[in-house]
């Protein structure tokens, strides 16, 4: 397995649209392996195919403190929204930056797991929400896109510096 190399934001290549997963085959598993692996180093709980420069419909994710519940989502829709909920997200390809956004409160989803096999699950709480902000990264969409221009503007700034001072 190796780690990929997650984009950050503002970089343009966050915006793509993923396009479908068509192929299920030995190097899809792998590229879900590095996906995990690169997800569990960032300590992150979830991770877009987008955000590791692999434009497909591909989500891996993983809410549970001890790293055992492995989910993978290939050509994910919601087809149901119920309710609304308020949660501070973060995120791996903007680092160190949280704030508050709306979504829906439960949600149904219906994807393919790592063999091509549809399914189909209702969720609730922070795994709604994870599946949320990831779809959103499949449809070339950064939560902070949520937040007030001002608020956008605040956080690129902060994320430049915050580069230059690393480099």
């Amino acid at each position: 397995m190796a780690l990929l190399n997650i984009l950050h934001y503002p970089d343009a290549r966050l915006h793509t649209v993923a396009t479908p997963v068509e192929t299920f085959d030995a190097a899809l598993q792998t590229q879900i392996d590095n996906m995990f692996e690169t997800m569990y180093e960032a300590k992150g709980i979830g991770l877009a195919a987008t955000q590791v420069d692999y434009h497909k419909r591909l989500v891996v994710m993983d809410i549970s403190e001890d790293h055992n519940e492995r989910r993978v989502f290939i050509n994910p829709v919601i087809i149901e929204k119920e309710g609304e909920t308020v949660y501070e997200e973060g995120c791996l390809s903007v680092p160190g930056i949280y704030d508050k956004v709306t979504r829906a409160e439960r949600v149904k989803v219906r994807a393919q797991d790592a063999t091509g096999a549809e399914y189909e699950l209702e969720a609730d709480g922070l795994l709604a929400i994870c599946i949320q902000h990831e779809i959103d990264h499949l449809d070339g969409k950064v939560f902070v896109e949520y937040l007030s221009e001002l608020k956008q503007g605040r956080i690129r700034t902060k994320l430049k510096k915050r580069e230059k001072q690393n480099m």
